[in-house]
């Protein structure tokens, strides 16, 4: 059996203006002093990161390492989550998008597409370099504004959809093959990938293609009502990444999976820091330690209450109270009896 690594902490939710979160340095000297192994890097923080110069220069990402172990953490991850979200943008939400993207290509979806493409192929390209072998991201999305049927979808637009998004992703998907890396989409509301029947849709139309994975996050789940154990038995062949986050789900006759357009505080499904919320995080470690699960259990901290360092600390020790340790040999080894083949025959009846 392997056993799961960690904890570490995505830096997204934590890099700032004021030290020691506007450096990579600094940074990576807090994580380690909140007691993190490792650390998920946001590659579109320009305070921390040069993702141009990590995609030409490996003596770069060498440093960006070096730095990173000194203060006591490795390097888990890139993660292109913006940009991925980039990728495929329905008209709808292009004004809100634009922030996602360099200033040189606001107003301009087709070049702010093209800008995210090869964004996510630098990661890709740097990630080598780094010596790391999986990638975060998100899908995109063209269809979601037709989540719910109302106006009925007229016959095909999903379909559609979804062999476009796979059309933008094959040739990067392809260039992660070529660098020997997975992409890991999280799978999330909002994103054309937000359960497992689409991200199986996703899947079928890029013909099974061995570098497309799972990001699996628990929380996201819980705010859908899904099964989110079931989920790591039907996909744990897929689930390349694991981000440890918290959530609740307490509908009320005024409320539920919706949220009525509330502020986060104040819907029936929430995030929350680590041990708060309502995920079976015994469950979702034991289900991926029995499939082998190798990767990093990465603490991302959401939550509409808690302070975020307050939540951050508790989280590493939260995911090593959980990691399991695993066992070299069966409970029951005692009672052995050595029986060999034939042995094993006459027990049978087959001597």
């Amino acid at each position: 059996m392997k056993q799961i690594k960690g904890p570490a902490l995505f830096l997204a939710q934590f890099a700032g203006d004021e030290a020691p979160f506007n450096s990579w340095d600094g940074i990576t000297k807090w994580a380690a002093e909140c007691g993190y192994e490792g650390v998920q890097l946001p590659s579109w923080d320009g305070r921390l990161f040069d993702l141009s110069k990590a995609a030409q220069s490996k003596d770069y990402c060498d440093e960006i390492k070096g730095v990173a172990e000194q203060n006591g953490v490795a390097v888990t991850e890139l993660s292109t989550h913006l940009q991925g979200q980039l990728v495929a943008v329905h008209p709808a939400y292009d004004a809100a998008f634009d922030g996602f993207a360099d200033p040189s290509v606001h107003g301009d979806p087709k070049a702010r597409q093209s800008w995210a493409v090869e964004q996510v192929k630098q990661a890709i390209t740097a990630s080598r370099h780094m010596g790391i072998e999986a990638h975060a991201t998100f899908s995109g999305a063209l269809a979601w504004p037709y989540v719910y049927p109302w106006p009925q979808r007229p016959a095909g637009l999903v379909e559609q959809a979804f062999d476009e998004l796979a059309a933008r992703w094959r040739p990067i998907l392809d260039h992660a093959e070529e660098n020997g890396v997975d992409i890991c989409y999280e799978i999330h509301p909002g994103e054309d990938l937000h359960d497992g029947v689409t991200f199986e849709m996703f899947l079928q139309r890029l013909d099974d293609h061995a570098r497309c994975k799972m990001l699996y996050d628990p929380s996201h789940y819980v705010l859908q009502a899904l099964d989110y154990l079931d989920n790591i038995d039907i996909y744990h062949e897929r689930i390349g990444m694991f981000h440890v986050k918290d959530a609740e789900f307490n509908p009320t006759g005024r409320q539920g999976v919706y949220g009525g357009y509330q502020s986060w505080v104040e819907r029936a499904g929430r995030f929350r820091s680590l041990g708060d919320g309502q995920v079976d995080f015994k469950g979702v470690f034991s289900k991926l330690t029995q499939y082998d699960f190798d990767g990093w259990a990465v603490v991302e901290w959401e939550c509409a209450m808690k302070h975020p360092e307050d939540g951050a600390r508790e989280g590493a020790q939260f995911v090593r109270d959980h990691i399991i340790r695993v066992t070299e040999h069966a409970f029951d080894d005692f009672a052995g009896s050595g029986a060999d083949a034939a042995a094993n025959a006459k027990m049978l009846g087959l001597g």
